[in-house]
């Protein structure tokens, strides 16, 4: 079965960009000028997906006011002659459908999911956590569709970490490599080094077949009293054929600070019209 539909979880709070949050949702933060959220539109886009279900917060009227090609602001933008400064989300929105789904309580990333259910139907799908922006590459979201159609089982995203950091994350269990391709027999969220079977950390991006709605249902909470994803997906691998994708572009967590500042210099010294000046800039700050 085709892969139409994205799940893209825009519900957290952020603290930690306060105070910038306190106003403006987190998935509005921008990688250089453009929003997290964009870009993971744009990766699903590109990838195929004709419908994405955003899972909203109650006060985040301004994730859909940003993809509202007919705003007060585009209106007024077109009117002085510059409607190129919208022309990325005008065409963006031309190309998918967006919805909205409305997560009153932040119980965790499997409960915004199952927030989803209802528009997702009985179909697989894809989710996307916009947190984790890959930059370069192939396309991963795509990729992984290509082996959802092969195996018709969960496809997760995932990335070699660093020894030091396994204890912070979530890491599959591989028993046979082929390629950037994984089989896998389970999901251990968060192990100690000695512990954990692999250095293959998992990231924001997954495909999942419809079943894993009902073993998010299933899935007592976790860590914080919350839902968590991973935990629907390690009840899954138990009667579903399991997969890991190592995508091959650069991650970056723009969860954090730092990791927003990376993806933002990133961006910069690829743009032709101001890399010169930051690459000047960061040599002059260099001791």
């Amino acid at each position: 079965m085709n892969v139409r539909k994205a799940v893209i979880p825009t519900a957290g709070l952020g603290t930690r960009f306060l105070p910038a949050t306190k106003a403006i949702p987190k998935a509005l933060l921008p990688v250089l000028d453009t929003p997290v959220i964009h870009l993971a539109v744009e990766e699903a886009v590109v990838a195929g997906i004709d419908h994405v279900i955003m899972v909203v917060s109650p006060n985040q009227e301004a994730i859909s006011a940003y993809f509202d090609a007919s705003s007060d602001v585009a209106r007024m933008l077109e009117r002085q002659g510059k409607s190129a400064l919208l022309e990325r989300v005008s065409d963006l929105t031309k190309k998918v459908t967006i919805t909205y789904a409305q997560q009153r309580e932040p119980l965790g990333n499997g409960h915004a999911v199952l927030v989803a259910k209802k528009e997702v139907g009985d179909e697989p799908f894809a989710v996307l956590l916009p947190d984790d922006v890959i930059r370069g590459g192939d396309s991963t979201i795509g990729r992984m569709i290509d082996i959802y159609r092969e195996t018709g089982g969960p496809v997760i995203g995932v990335a070699e970490t660093p020894e030091e950091t396994i204890p912070q994350k979530g890491v599959v269990a591989p028993t046979r490599q082929d390629g950037r391709v994984y089989e896998i027999s389970g999901l251990v969220e968060k192990p100690s080094i000695e512990e954990a079977p692999s250095n293959l950390a998992v990231v924001g991006r997954y495909v999942l077949p419809p079943e894993t709605f009902s073993a998010l249902e299933r899935t007592r909470p976790g860590a914080g009293g919350e839902i968590w994803l991973a935990d629907g997906i390690a009840a899954l691998l138990k009667t579903h054929r399991g997969t890991a994708y190592r995508f091959s572009g650069e991650l970056f967590d723009t969860g954090v600070p730092a990791g927003m500042l990376k993806a933002s210099l990133r961006e910069a010294l690829e743009r032709d019209d101001i890399s010169d000046e930051i690459r000047a800039f960061i040599r002059d700050l260099a001791p």
